[in-house]
This record gives C-alpha cells, sequence and structure tokens, in this order.
C-alpha cells in the first residue's frame, strides 16, 4: 500500500528572509509558483521573498502572501517527486494553502484571497495602534503554563485574549500593547517560564480583529468555495471541516476565534491510526513550528512530523 501524507501548513511569524530560494532554484515547478503569484497579484515576489528584511516581511500584507507562496511553492515541488497530501491543515493562516491542497479554492482564488485578507488585517492592526498611541498590538506566547491558567489570566485583563492552543506547554495570547504587557507579567509571576513577544503585526484570532473580519466576509461573498476532495480541518471547531459552506464560514470565524490546534492534532492522529495505512506527517512552509508542537504530543512520539523547506530535504523524501 502507498504511502499517505498528511500536510500541516505553518501561518504567520513563519516567516524568514531568503525563504524557499533554493528550492525555487532546484524546482522549475516552484519558480513557476513565485511567478504566477507575482502576476496574479501584481507584487513582485521573488524580491519579496529573497530581498526583504525581516521587518518587512513581518508585516501581515507581506507576510500572509509570502508564506501562502512558499508553501504552495514547497507543494508544487513535492508533486514532483510524487508526493501530494492524502490529508490537510494549517496553522491559522496556512488554513489557506490548505484550503488549496484540498481543492477547496482554485490557485487563483486562494493567491487573491489571502493577498485580500493580509491587506485587510494589516490595516484594522494599524488602526489599533493609532488608538493606542502608536504602540502595536499583538502576540506573546506563554510556555509553561496549562491553557487554562493562561485563559484564566487573559480573562482578567481588559483587551487580552487566549488565541491560540499550541500544546499543553503553549498558549498564545493576543491584545493590545499594553494588555500583552500586563500578561507577560502576570504569566511570570504565575510561573511561567517564559514569556515570548511574537514576529506578528496584530492581536489575530480575538475579538480585537471584528472589524477585519466583517470587510473579509464582505470580499468571500464573490468566492467559489468547493466541497473537500481529501480530509480537512478546521482552526475553528478543531475537529474535521464537513463541507464547502462550513469552510467558508469558519474562514471568516477564524479571524475572531481561537486556534484550536491540539484538538485538530488529536483529531488528525485519531483518523490516521484508525486507517491502518502508513502515513508520514509533513510541514510545507518555512519553518518548523508546527511539526515541533506535533512532537509535544503522545502520538508525536511514534509518528514524528517533519519539516520540509528546503531542496535538501524535498530530494532527501
Amino acid at each position: 500500500m502507498a504511502k499517505k501524507y498528511a500536510f500541516l501548513f505553518p501561518g504567520q511569524g513563519a516567516q524568514a528572509p531568503g525563504m524557499i530560494k533554493d528550492v525555487a532554484e532546484a524546482f522549475p515547478s516552484a519558480r513557476k509558483v513565485v511567478d504566477d503569484v507575482s502576476s496574479i497579484i501584481n507584487v513582485d515576489m521573488a524580491k519579496l521573498l529573497w530581498e526583504s528584511d525581516a521587518e518587512t516581511l513581518s508585516r501581515s500584507d507581506n507576510s500572509q502572501i509570502a508564506i501562502t507562496t512558499a508553501s504552495i511553492a514547497i507543494m508544487a515541488a513535492l508533486k514532483d517527486k510524487g508526493i501530494e497530501p492524502s490529508a490537510a491543515m494549517g496553522f491559522s493562516l496556512g488554513e489557506f494553502p490548505a484550503l488549496y491542497a484540498a481543492g477547496v479554492l482554485s490557485f487563483e482564488d486562494v493567491i487573491r484571497v489571502v493577498r485580500e485578507r493580509g491587506l485587510v488585517m494589516q490595516a484594522v492592526c494599524e488602526e489599533i495602534a493609532a488608538e493606542n498611541e502608536g504602540h502595536a498590538p499583538g502576540m506573546s506566547a506563554i510556555l509553561g503554563l496549562p491553557p487554562e491558567k493562561v485563559k484564566e489570566i487573559a480573562s482578567s485583563i481588559p483587551d487580552a485574549y487566549a488565541a491560540n492552543m499550541n500544546s499543553t506547554k503553549q498558549t498564545v495570547i493576543s491584545g493590545t500593547f499594553d494588555a500583552l504587557d500586563a500578561a507577560e507579567k502576570a504569566a511570570t509571576e504565575a510561573g511561567a517560564r517564559r514569556a515570548i513577544r511574537l514576529k506578528v503585526a496584530g492581536p489575530f484570532h480575538s475579538p480585537l480583529m471584528q472589524k477585519a473580519a466583517d470587510k473579509f466576509e464582505k470580499y468571500l461573498e464573490g468566492v467559489t468555495f468547493a466541497e473537500p476532495k481529501i480530509p480537512l480541518f478546521s482552526n475553528v471547531t478543531g475537529k474535521r471541516a464537513e463541507s464547502a459552506a462550513e469552510v467558508k464560514s469558519s474562514a471568516v470565524l477564524h479571524l475572531t476565534h481561537s486556534v484550536l490546534w491540539t484538538d485538530e492534532e488529536a483529531v488528525l492522529a485519531d483518523m490516521i491510526k484508525s486507517d491502518g495505512g502508513e502515513w508520514a506527517v509533513l510541514e510545507p512552509g518555512p519553518g518548523k513550528v508546527l511539526a515541533g508542537l506535533w512532537g509535544q504530543t503522545e502520538f508525536g512520539a511514534t509518528l514524528a512530523a517533519l519539516p520540509v523547506n528546503t531542496a535538501e530535504g524535498i530530494n532527501a523524501l
């Protein structure tokens, strides 16, 4: 029986200057993705990916399209090797390349949708920063406290929200600049091992993004979502997505709701276990955060997730 592959797509914060340049040089199909994205949105993606500094790439209007382009380019290179997904899920922004992988959005639609999402979210983040005397909102990862304790801390601080359920040892809080300062201090006093401010441009997956969600919902009215062709999992529900209508609704709720990543991992692991076939779990995109989170789970001990973001790594598969 042929091996099956589950693809885990990384989200915002995974970006890095120069990402996937070697992949694009080694695989013409990957370079074609970069060039096609440039044509669709009229942005020089080669320049953005390979000549931008970290600060430029951290902006939502840049990082989202850059990470999506990188993930889809790696998918194209993997396809050249005969490797295609039998299941897909993505962390936050990563849900969009997952939608493409599952056949829910066409290539052109996913690029246009992600571009609009990044522009809308960046604009709202700048509005929030202006309202807070230039102090940019954002997200902080709290390490070493149970998720329940982090939720308790966030709920006690105005404009702070538990946003990403990354693992039993790591929960991310979204909020205004001042709210994050207060939350980091409270978490440290409660025994957190570390509190790390993330390389993202806004308070994602929180009610602070409602204005962005409203604008994005209007944009999506004209976009067709197809039924998933392979198992696809949702950040919003933490379960398998069952229909095109559900996926489209979740794409909007996604901006203001928590990422239930630990729930998704468990559901995927159960599906793999019950399938009985031979599976591999890959992280096609910049960075290796999701492989690390998968490794912290009980099922990660028997089925490791492999980051795939270099030409060498692709050729080794």
